[in-house]
């Protein structure tokens, strides 16, 4: 068994374990350390002028247990990117097997985008020596914040579903939070709740762009979660089937049920 068969089953494993609606988790134990790590090599697929031909191919690779997502790029075209991959040939050979199967025609492997992370986050990344790299390393991370906000607003207006009836059905709004964190080269766990356990709590007044913004009944039932974008304000997948939209914290829905923020970068 490769590794991309490997992949596909631990994926598939875990996303039937979601609840529907805004996926949530009962799994305990994680750690501030624990499910942040940096995102390799990946596969991405197609320039689509139609945003409905990203999701058709997203969902047939949603079904075969391979979590992908597709998103708006800066020139306005869709395309479709899934994988963590340690090396650019183990991510190749995935992509040759999927176009065996006929489900590829073109890609491209997506080299990793050496994200830095936040001081300490995750474990295995190494702390630089050097002071100029310490300066660095702060620099980038306040960045890193910035262009996950404006990777999100890229999705404003999108019809989005993650899978419908797939296996990741029920992953709308912490599945839309992973993939932008996915493009910023940061994996991130998978549902709301998970999300919530892990990272740099803000506060309200403490919020900077890049920053998951969640929403529940309490902090053992977080059911929703967005990304902070400046200005109070939040982008988020409502629903299933609904578009992308922005909203704000001080709306009555949303400043009843707010929980809290995290950071990651």
């Amino acid at each position: 068994m490769n590794y991309f068969q490997l992949q596909a089953i631990a994926t598939a494993l875990v996303l039937m374990l979601a609840t529907p609606g805004c996926a949530t988790s009962s799994k305990g134990g994680l750690s501030k350390q624990q499910g942040i790590t940096r995102i390799g090599y990946a596969i991405q697929v197609g320039a689509f002028r139609e945003v409905k031909n990203a999701e058709r191919l997203a969902a047939r690779l949603q079904e075969k247990g391979v979590e992908a997502f597709y998103f708006r790029k800066e020139d306005g075209v869709y395309a479709v990117r899934f994988g963590d991959f340690r090396t650019r040939d183990s991510a190749r050979q995935a992509a040759v097997k999927l176009q065996k199967e006929k489900l590829l025609t073109s890609y491209f492997i997506a080299s990793p985008l050496e994200p830095v992370l936040k001081k300490g986050y995750p474990a295995e990344v190494k702390k630089p020596v050097e002071q100029g790299a310490v300066k660095k390393q702060t620099a980038a991370g306040s960045d890193m914040g910035g262009i996950a906000a404006r990777t999100a607003e890229r999705f404003v207006g999108i019809p989005y579903r993650w899978g419908g009836d797939t296996v990741v059905d029920g992953m709308d709004c912490s599945g839309f939070v992973r993939a932008v964190y996915n493009l910023c080269g940061v994996n991130i766990p998978r549902t709301s709740r998970e999300q919530y356990r892990v990272g740099e709590s803000v506060a309200i007044d403490g919020l900077k762009d890049g920053d998951l913004v969640f929403f529940g009944d309490s902090e053992e039932r977080i059911n929703h979660v967005g990304i902070y974008v400046g200005d109070r304000k939040f982008v988020h997948a409502p629903r299933r089937g609904d578009e992308i939209k922005v909203s704000a914290l001080d709306e009555a829905y949303f400043a009843k049920r707010f929980i809290g923020g995290k950071r990651y970068f």
